[in-house]
Protein backbone atom coordinates (compact mmCIF):
# COMPACT_ATOMS: atom_id res chain seq x y z
CA UNK A 1 0.00 0.00 0.00
CA UNK A 2 1.58 3.22 -1.20
CA UNK A 3 0.36 6.02 1.07
CA UNK A 4 2.16 9.33 1.17
CA UNK A 5 1.86 11.56 4.20
CA UNK A 6 2.27 15.30 3.88
CA UNK A 7 4.34 16.65 6.73
CA UNK A 8 3.81 19.91 8.53
CA UNK A 9 6.71 21.50 6.64
CA UNK A 10 5.24 20.77 3.21
CA UNK A 11 2.89 23.73 3.08
CA UNK A 12 -0.87 23.74 2.59
CA UNK A 13 -2.53 20.33 2.17
CA UNK A 14 -4.32 19.96 -1.18
CA UNK A 15 -5.43 16.35 -0.69
CA UNK A 16 -6.20 13.91 2.09
CA UNK A 17 -5.61 10.20 2.63
CA UNK A 18 -8.69 8.20 3.64
CA UNK A 19 -7.23 5.15 5.38
CA UNK A 20 -10.54 3.30 5.41
CA UNK A 21 -10.00 -0.24 6.72
CA UNK A 22 -6.24 -0.97 6.69
CA UNK A 23 -5.72 -4.66 5.98
CA UNK A 24 -4.22 -7.02 3.40
CA UNK A 25 -5.07 -6.77 -0.31
CA UNK A 26 -7.09 -9.98 -0.10
CA UNK A 27 -9.27 -8.63 2.72
CA UNK A 28 -9.59 -5.31 0.87
CA UNK A 29 -10.97 -7.18 -2.16
CA UNK A 30 -13.41 -9.16 0.00
CA UNK A 31 -14.62 -5.91 1.58
CA UNK A 32 -14.95 -4.39 -1.89
CA UNK A 33 -17.22 -7.26 -2.98
CA UNK A 34 -19.25 -7.10 0.26
CA UNK A 35 -19.73 -3.32 0.10
CA UNK A 36 -20.65 -3.56 -3.60
CA UNK A 37 -23.36 -6.14 -2.86
CA UNK A 38 -24.75 -4.05 0.01
CA UNK A 39 -24.75 -0.94 -2.19
CA UNK A 40 -26.53 -2.67 -5.08
CA UNK A 41 -29.14 -4.22 -2.75
CA UNK A 42 -29.73 -0.82 -1.14
CA UNK A 43 -30.28 0.81 -4.54
CA UNK A 44 -32.60 -1.99 -5.64
CA UNK A 45 -34.61 -2.05 -2.40
CA UNK A 46 -35.17 1.69 -2.16
CA UNK A 47 -35.66 1.97 -5.92
CA UNK A 48 -38.41 -0.66 -5.73
CA UNK A 49 -40.24 1.34 -3.06
CA UNK A 50 -40.02 4.49 -5.22
CA UNK A 51 -41.44 2.61 -8.23
CA UNK A 52 -44.25 1.11 -6.13
CA UNK A 53 -45.24 4.53 -4.76
CA UNK A 54 -45.12 6.13 -8.23
CA UNK A 55 -47.05 3.41 -10.07
CA UNK A 56 -49.71 2.38 -7.54
CA UNK A 57 -52.54 4.93 -7.28
CA UNK A 58 -53.50 3.58 -3.84
CA UNK A 59 -50.15 4.79 -2.49
CA UNK A 60 -50.58 8.39 -3.64
CA UNK A 61 -51.21 9.50 -0.05
CA UNK A 62 -49.06 11.71 2.24
CA UNK A 63 -47.73 8.71 4.18
CA UNK A 64 -46.39 6.95 1.09
CA UNK A 65 -45.27 10.13 -0.65
CA UNK A 66 -43.08 10.81 2.38
CA UNK A 67 -41.89 7.20 2.28
CA UNK A 68 -41.03 7.47 -1.42
CA UNK A 69 -39.00 10.62 -0.79
CA UNK A 70 -37.33 8.90 2.16
CA UNK A 71 -36.33 5.97 -0.07
CA UNK A 72 -34.98 8.44 -2.66
CA UNK A 73 -32.99 10.13 0.10
CA UNK A 74 -31.52 6.79 1.23
CA UNK A 75 -30.22 6.14 -2.29
CA UNK A 76 -28.31 9.41 -2.31
CA UNK A 77 -27.25 8.98 1.30
CA UNK A 78 -25.31 5.80 0.55
CA UNK A 79 -24.12 7.22 -2.77
CA UNK A 80 -22.44 10.13 -0.96
CA UNK A 81 -19.95 7.73 0.66
CA UNK A 82 -19.98 4.18 -0.74
CA UNK A 83 -18.70 4.73 -4.33
CA UNK A 84 -15.63 6.58 -3.05
CA UNK A 85 -15.11 3.86 -0.42
CA UNK A 86 -15.23 1.20 -3.16
CA UNK A 87 -12.63 3.10 -5.18
CA UNK A 88 -10.39 3.32 -2.10
CA UNK A 89 -10.53 -0.44 -1.58
CA UNK A 90 -8.84 -0.90 -4.96
CA UNK A 91 -6.60 2.15 -4.75
CA UNK A 92 -2.97 2.12 -3.70
CA UNK A 93 -2.84 5.78 -2.66
CA UNK A 94 -6.39 6.24 -1.19
CA UNK A 95 -6.21 9.94 -2.04
CA UNK A 96 -9.15 12.33 -2.08
CA UNK A 97 -8.77 15.99 -3.03
CA UNK A 98 -9.50 18.60 -0.40
CA UNK A 99 -12.42 19.89 -2.50
CA UNK A 100 -13.80 16.37 -2.89
CA UNK A 101 -13.39 15.77 0.84
CA UNK A 102 -15.33 18.91 1.82
CA UNK A 103 -18.03 18.14 -0.74
CA UNK A 104 -18.40 14.64 0.66
CA UNK A 105 -18.58 16.09 4.18
CA UNK A 106 -21.31 18.51 3.09
CA UNK A 107 -23.47 15.97 1.25
CA UNK A 108 -23.00 13.27 3.89
CA UNK A 109 -24.11 15.53 6.74
CA UNK A 110 -26.81 17.22 4.64
CA UNK A 111 -28.33 13.84 3.78
CA UNK A 112 -28.19 12.86 7.44
CA UNK A 113 -29.88 16.11 8.48
CA UNK A 114 -32.54 15.66 5.79
CA UNK A 115 -33.18 12.14 7.11
CA UNK A 116 -33.83 13.58 10.58
CA UNK A 117 -36.36 16.02 9.10
CA UNK A 118 -38.10 13.30 7.08
CA UNK A 119 -38.34 10.94 10.05
CA UNK A 120 -39.91 13.81 12.02
CA UNK A 121 -42.34 14.55 9.19
CA UNK A 122 -43.34 10.89 8.99
CA UNK A 123 -43.95 10.82 12.75
CA UNK A 124 -46.10 13.97 12.44
CA UNK A 125 -48.09 12.35 9.63
CA UNK A 126 -48.82 9.25 11.77
CA UNK A 127 -49.75 11.46 14.72
CA UNK A 128 -52.35 13.33 12.65
CA UNK A 129 -53.66 10.14 11.02
CA UNK A 130 -54.17 8.26 14.31
CA UNK A 131 -54.86 11.01 16.85
CA UNK A 132 -57.00 13.22 14.56
CA UNK A 133 -58.36 10.84 11.90
CA UNK A 134 -61.44 12.96 11.10
CA UNK A 135 -59.30 16.01 10.35
CA UNK A 136 -56.48 14.15 8.56
CA UNK A 137 -57.73 14.89 5.03
CA UNK A 138 -58.14 18.57 5.91
CA UNK A 139 -54.74 18.93 7.61
CA UNK A 140 -52.59 16.75 5.33
CA UNK A 141 -53.69 18.10 1.98
CA UNK A 142 -51.65 17.51 -1.16
CA UNK A 143 -50.29 21.04 -1.06
CA UNK A 144 -49.30 20.75 2.60
CA UNK A 145 -47.61 17.41 1.97
CA UNK A 146 -45.70 19.01 -0.92
CA UNK A 147 -44.65 21.90 1.32
CA UNK A 148 -43.45 19.48 4.02
CA UNK A 149 -41.40 17.48 1.51
CA UNK A 150 -39.76 20.62 0.06
CA UNK A 151 -39.10 21.99 3.57
CA UNK A 152 -37.36 18.74 4.60
CA UNK A 153 -35.04 18.86 1.59
CA UNK A 154 -34.26 22.59 1.84
CA UNK A 155 -33.76 22.65 5.63
CA UNK A 156 -31.64 19.50 5.49
CA UNK A 157 -29.25 20.98 2.93
CA UNK A 158 -29.03 24.33 4.71
CA UNK A 159 -28.61 22.96 8.23
CA UNK A 160 -24.94 21.96 8.07
CA UNK A 161 -23.80 24.49 5.46
CA UNK A 162 -22.15 26.91 7.91
CA UNK A 163 -19.99 24.27 9.71
CA UNK A 164 -18.76 22.91 6.37
CA UNK A 165 -17.80 26.41 5.21
CA UNK A 166 -15.99 27.07 8.51
CA UNK A 167 -14.12 23.74 8.36
CA UNK A 168 -13.14 24.26 4.70
CA UNK A 169 -11.58 27.62 5.62
CA UNK A 170 -9.29 26.09 8.27
CA UNK A 171 -5.55 25.78 7.52
CA UNK A 172 -4.41 22.20 6.91
CA UNK A 173 -0.64 21.94 6.74
CA UNK A 174 -0.11 18.27 7.59
CA UNK A 175 -0.39 15.47 8.39
CA UNK A 176 -3.13 14.73 5.87
CA UNK A 177 -4.18 11.20 6.93
CA UNK A 178 -7.82 10.68 7.96
CA UNK A 179 -8.28 7.41 9.84
CA UNK A 180 -11.78 6.89 8.50
CA UNK A 181 -13.52 5.77 5.30
CA UNK A 182 -15.44 9.08 4.95
CA UNK A 183 -14.51 12.73 5.39
CA UNK A 184 -16.04 13.30 8.83
CA UNK A 185 -15.97 16.60 10.72
CA UNK A 186 -14.21 15.18 13.79
CA UNK A 187 -11.07 13.88 12.03
CA UNK A 188 -10.87 17.01 9.86
CA UNK A 189 -11.01 19.31 12.88
CA UNK A 190 -8.27 17.22 14.48
CA UNK A 191 -6.02 17.67 11.43
CA UNK A 192 -6.31 21.47 11.43
CA UNK A 193 -2.98 23.09 12.28
CA UNK A 194 -4.67 26.04 13.99
CA UNK A 195 -7.13 26.17 16.91
CA UNK A 196 -10.73 26.08 15.68
CA UNK A 197 -13.02 26.56 18.70
CA UNK A 198 -15.77 28.25 16.64
CA UNK A 199 -15.82 25.48 14.03
CA UNK A 200 -15.91 22.78 16.71
CA UNK A 201 -18.66 24.51 18.67
CA UNK A 202 -20.79 25.19 15.59
CA UNK A 203 -20.38 21.66 14.25
CA UNK A 204 -21.14 20.00 17.58
CA UNK A 205 -24.06 22.31 18.41
CA UNK A 206 -25.84 21.94 15.07
CA UNK A 207 -25.28 18.16 14.99
CA UNK A 208 -26.62 17.76 18.53
CA UNK A 209 -29.58 20.08 17.95
CA UNK A 210 -30.87 18.34 14.82
CA UNK A 211 -30.46 14.90 16.38
CA UNK A 212 -31.87 15.60 19.84
CA UNK A 213 -34.71 17.92 18.78
CA UNK A 214 -35.94 15.65 15.99
CA UNK A 215 -35.65 12.56 18.19
CA UNK A 216 -37.56 14.30 21.01
CA UNK A 217 -40.25 15.41 18.53
CA UNK A 218 -40.62 11.82 17.27
CA UNK A 219 -40.84 10.41 20.81
CA UNK A 220 -43.52 12.94 21.82
CA UNK A 221 -45.49 12.24 18.62
CA UNK A 222 -45.45 8.51 19.24
CA UNK A 223 -46.33 8.93 22.91
CA UNK A 224 -49.59 10.56 21.76
CA UNK A 225 -49.99 7.89 19.08
CA UNK A 226 -49.54 5.07 21.61
CA UNK A 227 -52.11 6.63 23.93
CA UNK A 228 -54.59 6.96 21.05
CA UNK A 229 -53.99 3.42 19.75
CA UNK A 230 -54.58 1.88 23.17
CA UNK A 231 -58.00 3.56 23.24
CA UNK A 232 -59.12 2.03 19.92
CA UNK A 233 -62.04 -0.36 20.52
CA UNK A 234 -61.16 -2.85 17.76
CA UNK A 235 -58.22 -5.24 18.17
CA UNK A 236 -57.70 -5.29 14.39
CA UNK A 237 -57.52 -1.48 14.32
CA UNK A 238 -54.94 -1.51 17.10
CA UNK A 239 -52.90 -4.16 15.28
CA UNK A 240 -52.98 -2.18 12.00
CA UNK A 241 -51.91 1.02 13.75
CA UNK A 242 -49.12 -0.73 15.66
CA UNK A 243 -47.91 -2.43 12.48
CA UNK A 244 -47.75 0.82 10.52
CA UNK A 245 -46.08 2.79 13.31
CA UNK A 246 -43.85 -0.10 14.39
CA UNK A 247 -41.94 -0.10 11.10
CA UNK A 248 -41.26 3.62 11.41
CA UNK A 249 -40.17 3.32 15.04
CA UNK A 250 -37.81 0.48 14.14
CA UNK A 251 -36.12 2.67 11.52
CA UNK A 252 -35.95 5.58 13.99
CA UNK A 253 -34.28 3.48 16.70
CA UNK A 254 -31.77 1.96 14.26
CA UNK A 255 -30.77 5.37 12.90
CA UNK A 256 -30.74 7.44 16.08
CA UNK A 257 -29.25 4.73 18.26
CA UNK A 258 -25.93 4.81 16.42
CA UNK A 259 -25.86 8.45 15.33
CA UNK A 260 -26.27 9.67 18.91
CA UNK A 261 -23.23 7.71 20.05
CA UNK A 262 -21.15 9.33 17.31
CA UNK A 263 -22.30 12.94 17.26
CA UNK A 264 -23.95 13.72 20.59
CA UNK A 265 -21.26 12.25 22.86
CA UNK A 266 -17.94 13.21 21.19
CA UNK A 267 -16.15 13.30 24.52
CA UNK A 268 -16.67 9.60 25.17
CA UNK A 269 -13.78 7.27 24.63
CA UNK A 270 -13.96 5.49 21.26
CA UNK A 271 -11.39 3.15 19.86
CA UNK A 272 -10.08 3.97 16.39
CA UNK A 273 -12.33 1.25 14.96
CA UNK A 274 -15.56 2.22 16.79
CA UNK A 275 -16.31 5.44 14.80
CA UNK A 276 -15.94 3.49 11.56
CA UNK A 277 -18.31 0.76 12.74
CA UNK A 278 -20.90 3.27 13.97
CA UNK A 279 -20.70 5.33 10.77
CA UNK A 280 -20.89 2.15 8.70
CA UNK A 281 -24.05 1.14 10.55
CA UNK A 282 -26.10 4.30 10.08
CA UNK A 283 -24.63 5.17 6.65
CA UNK A 284 -24.95 1.71 5.03
CA UNK A 285 -26.81 -0.83 7.18
CA UNK A 286 -29.93 1.20 7.97
CA UNK A 287 -30.50 2.29 4.32
CA UNK A 288 -30.24 -1.40 3.39
CA UNK A 289 -32.72 -2.59 6.02
CA UNK A 290 -35.25 0.26 5.72
CA UNK A 291 -36.97 -1.09 2.55
CA UNK A 292 -37.26 -4.53 4.16
CA UNK A 293 -38.70 -3.08 7.37
CA UNK A 294 -41.28 -0.96 5.57
CA UNK A 295 -42.29 -3.58 2.98
CA UNK A 296 -42.50 -6.57 5.32
CA UNK A 297 -44.47 -4.77 8.07
CA UNK A 298 -46.89 -2.89 5.79
CA UNK A 299 -49.72 -4.74 4.05
CA UNK A 300 -50.46 -2.00 1.50
CA UNK A 301 -46.80 -1.77 0.55
CA UNK A 302 -46.58 -5.56 0.14
CA UNK A 303 -49.63 -5.53 -2.13
CA UNK A 304 -48.13 -2.71 -4.20
CA UNK A 305 -44.85 -4.59 -4.54
CA UNK A 306 -46.68 -7.73 -5.68
CA UNK A 307 -48.56 -5.68 -8.30
CA UNK A 308 -45.28 -4.17 -9.45
CA UNK A 309 -43.75 -7.65 -9.72
CA UNK A 310 -46.71 -8.86 -11.76
CA UNK A 311 -46.35 -5.89 -14.12
CA UNK A 312 -42.68 -6.68 -14.59
CA UNK A 313 -43.48 -10.34 -15.31
CA UNK A 314 -46.04 -9.34 -17.94
CA UNK A 315 -43.59 -6.88 -19.52
CA UNK A 316 -40.89 -9.57 -19.69
CA UNK A 317 -43.32 -11.98 -21.40
CA UNK A 318 -44.67 -9.40 -23.86
CA UNK A 319 -41.28 -7.99 -24.90
CA UNK A 320 -39.95 -11.19 -26.60
CA UNK A 321 -43.27 -11.57 -28.45
CA UNK A 322 -42.98 -8.02 -29.79
CA UNK A 323 -39.45 -8.76 -30.99
CA UNK A 324 -40.66 -11.87 -32.84
CA UNK A 325 -43.43 -9.90 -34.54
Amino acid sequence: MNISIVGSSSGIVSEFILLGFPCSREIQFILFVFFSIVYILTLMGNGTIICAVCWDQHLHTPMYILLGNFAFLEIWYVTSTVPNTLVNFLSETKVISSTGCFLQLYFFFSMGSTECFFLSAMAFDRYIAICHPLHYAIIMTGQRCFNIVISCWVCGFLWYLVPVILISQLPFCGPNVIDHFVCDSGPLLTLSCAPAPLSKLTSYTLSSLIILLSFLFILISYAFVLFAVLQLPSASSRHKAFSTCGSHLTVVLLFYGTIMVMHVSPGSSHSMLMPKIMTLFYAMVTPLFNPLIYSLRNKEMKNALWKLLEKLKISVKVFPQQLQE
